[in-house]
């Protein structure tokens, strides 16, 4: 649990963290926003990259810029022996198919605001009870009536799924496929059994497997094919048609149980940038923080955070291993959840290097052999027939295991619909804020690995049911609450857990009780929830406009289980390659393909300058880092 009173640590921390901060050069905040960071590297370093290696190859890329040049920037892709493949609707670029040698001289033209490779994007992979979701069903009021996320769109961005399953029985309202094959149904069986997850029903088995938002709709987003693969065009397309068809059917979440290799800052990733202009649409975007927790040793990896879970605005979701019990007394980080921080970065003119270093996960929630829907035929299952789970031999009844972030990310959509329905008011960001607040501190394991904690969705809705409906005319430092606060602790099982009681600030933790009882600037539209701390000459501060007073600097990365970040293994370049597909927390099904897993030094490695230079892209000699570059997914 977290020790916010223990000053002495505080004091230890503070010592290592101020001069590390201090001597980081453009740092007015501890990430640049999307205004202020500007690189003269206009080219992503894989593409640019391949324009020296392969400068012939036609590649696929995606290009930012303004909506206004896109007419010269067509003819110019035309002379240049490139063609448009998509032009996207709500967001500001294109997606590209271009020879390699193109890539740099495009990009230096005023109108190119970036230009990266279109990356292929891989999955990442008793709920009712642990989740506190049951609990959560009675906080309706006459007008919300059941809280179980009815008339809540949820679209689910995945390889299909199938309609037929009786867990959904009429509440899967549009589906489109964005992958050029055709279907909407799942012929990899990972979508039907993300969705169900999300908003299963309980018709199955006397409800034994229902969703968390049992009553919500579902709008079928096929961006992945019949193989599990994708691409980062396919991803910003489904991104797309849900902002254009939002009001159609009630879209208030996305759920993106999939990623890309993290190599560009957010502030330049077309993905995040697209997750972004959902978020600001009114849309909570929950993403997969990824299966690159581990090396095959069985070592912790830090720093493999995938897109667009690098993304500031999004929810980044780790897995829990509940080892199969409703109590959470036994409840931990699942080993393969990827861990923080964010290693994306971009180049300035000087060739130096900036890291956006964002603390994530922001929250875990049980992801591992969940039993759920299972699509007919599924190549998953043919693949791997131990995930059969054996309920019923009826094809629309039938159910199979499945593990890792992509099963954990679907719960906390799932719990997001369920905050909206209470309280549709809340934009994403409060969203976002209820769900951290009110998680649970996992004993033993650092913010690095859990963000806020574990999933609490009783105590989100009963929380977001007090919160009041007059947000847009609120000022800093206003009451957020209609009544009283409530008691921050919820019982699960049979056992009574506290809140976190904060929230996720970049590289630490703020809490108190301000963050529920006045309203905060960084719960606006168009801010980042993690905008709020502020550095001016190496001190910590809290930004007046966008935190009002009664909120406390945490524990944060350092002291966030009582203890130094002191263990764990550093990412290097090479990872797991395939290990999108997991039977149990410790057993990989595909992770027989190496890239080079160098590792940067053993464990019991970090001490606390090593992990505070970390997070600080330091690279002095003899320190363990994270080693630069992409993680392969």
């Amino acid at each position: 649990m977290r020790t916010r009173n223990t000053a002495a640590r505080l004091l230890v921390a503070y010592m290592v963290v101020l001069p590390l901060l201090s001597s980081l050069p453009h740092f007015e905040r501890l990430v640049p926003s999307v205004q202020a960071a500007s690189p003269t590297r206009k080219v992503s370093p894989d593409l640019e990259s391949m324009a020296k290696s392969k400068p012939n190859a036609l590649v696929p890329v995606i290009l930012q810029s303004p909506r206004t040049a896109q007419g010269g920037l067509v003819t110019a892709v035309r002379q240049g022996g490139g063609q448009i493949t998509r032009v996207y609707k709500n967001i500001s670029g294109m997606s590209l198919l271009i020879p390699a040698r193109l890539a740099v001289p495009l990009a230096a033209r005023a109108d190119v605001r970036y230009l990266s490779l279109d990356r292929k994007t891989h999955l990442a992979g008793h709920l009712e009870t642990t989740t506190g979701a049951d609990l959560a069903r009675t906080e309706g009021d006459a007008v919300t009536g059941q809280i179980d996320g009815g008339g809540i769109g949820i679209a689910v961005l995945d390889s299909g799924i199938f309609t037929g399953h009786h867990s959904f029985l009429n509440r899967i309202s549009a589906s489109v496929d964005l992958t050029g094959e055709g279907r909407t149904d799942d012929p990899y069986g990972h979508g039907t059994h993300v969705a169900s997850i999300a908003a299963g029903g309980n018709h199955v088995a006397g409800g034994a497997y229902t969703g968390v938002a049992s009553g919500a709709n579902l709008i079928n987003v096929r961006v992945l094919d019949s193989t599990g693969q994708g691409s980062t065009d396919a991803a910003i397309a489904g991104i797309d048609w849900c902002i254009d068809h939002k009001a159609d059917y009630n879209i208030r979440v996305l759920n993106l149980s999939f990623g890309a290799p993290a190599v560009d800052s957010y502030v330049f990733d077309p993905l995040c940038l697209a997750v972004r202009r959902a978020i600001d649409a009114g849309i909570v975007v929950c993403v997969a923080a990824g299966n690159l927790g581990k090396d095959s040793n069985e070592n912790k990896l830090y720093g493999a955070i995938h897109s667009p879970g690098i993304e500031p605005s999004a929810i980044t979701v780790g897995a829990v291993n509940t080892l199969g019990t409703d109590s959470r007394s036994d409840d931990g980080v699942a080993s393969y959840s990827s861990r923080g921080p964010t290693r994306g970065y971009y180049t300035d003119e000087a060739g130096v290097s900036h890291y956006d270093n964002l603390i994530k996960p922001d929250l875990v929630a049980p992801g591992n052999k969940i039993l759920d829907a299972e699509s007919p035929n599924n190549a998953l299952l043919a693949i791997n027939p131990a995930l059969e789970g054996g309920v019923s031999t009826l094809t629309a009844h039938k159910m199979m295991f499945m593990s890792g972030t992509s099963m954990s990310t679907p719960a906390v959509a799932g719990a997001a619909a369920l905050v909206i329905q209470r309280n549709p008011w809340l934009t994403p960001n409060l969203v976002k804020a209820v769900l951290e607040y009110t998680a649970e501190p996992l004993s033993g394991f650092n913010t690095l690995e859990q963000g806020a904690g574990e999933l609490n969705v009783e105590g989100a809705v009963r929380l977001a049911g007090l919160i009041t409906t007059n947000l847009s005319i609120l000022p800093v430092g206003a009451a957020l609450l209609s009544g009283a606060p409530p008691v921050e602790s919820t019982t699960i099982g049979g056992a009574t857990f506290s809140w976190s009681g904060g929230i996720i600030q970049r590289w630490n933790f703020i809490s108190g009780a301000a963050l529920i009882t006045k309203y905060q600037g960084v719960y606006s539209a168009g801010s980042l929830l993690t905008d709020g701390v502020v550095v001016s000459n190496g001190v910590l501060l809290s930004d007046g406009v966008l935190l009002s007073d009664g909120v406390l600097l945490s524990d944060g990365v350092l002291l966030s289980d009582g203890t130094m970040l002191a263990s764990g293994v550093l990412l290097s370049d090479g990872v797991l390659l395939s290990d999108g597909v997991l039977l149990s927390d410790g057993v990989l099904l595909s992770d027989g393909v190496l890239l080079s897993d160098g590792i940067a030094s053993g464990t019991a490695a970090a001490s606390t300058a090593a992990a505070m230079s970390i997070l600080a892209g330091d690279n002095t000699p003899g320190v363990p880092r994270i080693v630069e570059g992409s993680a392969s997914w």
